[in-house]
């Protein structure tokens, strides 16, 4: 008797630890959610950040040499890739942000296209020189016809992060 006893402990045990572990949508939409941020420059929080979209119709009512400090979020769509010390950031309608940092004083790395940001700084609208945007299509890769097919300078919406929170890649 007392090995039958031992015999149905054992394999209601058994039968318990093996048995597979539902989670129900509101589970795994909930684990989906807990995203992990890596912080870059000056310590940011993600309370208190627009849309690009509200980005983007800030930068409509400014005029060259405006500036607002504002902190927003966005996806990586090119950056730097020589040291990370830039990058490009969708706003809407084809519309986007160059980003600097803060004095040269942090960069972001070199694998950030596609990961959503959130940034603190200075937004501001710029016309940026024939040579500078060679500059940047150089670091961004581009190839020598690519590079001097860029005549013209641009009027840029243009973003000093001082801090920069990114989506750690996993």
């Amino acid at each position: 008797m007392k090995y039958v006893v031992q015999f149905c402990f054992f394999v209601v045990f058994g039968l318990n630890a093996c048995k597979e572990v539902k989670k129900t949508n509101d589970e795994v939409t909930e684990l989906k959610q807990e995203v992990v941020y890596d912080s870059f420059g000056a310590k940011i929080s993600l309370d208190g950040a627009i849309t690009s979209e509200a980005l983007l119709s800030k930068f409509k009512m400014m005029k060259a040499g405006d500036s607002i400090n504002v902190k927003f979020t966005s996806i990586v769509k090119d950056v730097c890739s020589k040291k990370g010390c830039w990058m490009k950031l969708p706003l809407v309608d084809g519309a986007e942000t160059m980003v600097r940092f803060k004095d040269y004083g942090f960069f972001v790395p070199l694998d950030s296209k596609g990961r959503e940001v959130v940034l603190n700084g200075k937004a501001f609208i710029k016309e940026t020189s024939v040579k500078e945007l060679q500059h940047y299509a150089e670091d961004a890769g581009k190839t020598k016809e690519e590079i001097a097919k860029i005549t013209k300078s641009k009027i840029e919406y243009t973003f000093e992060a001082d801090g920069v929170l990114m989506e750690r890649k996993m």
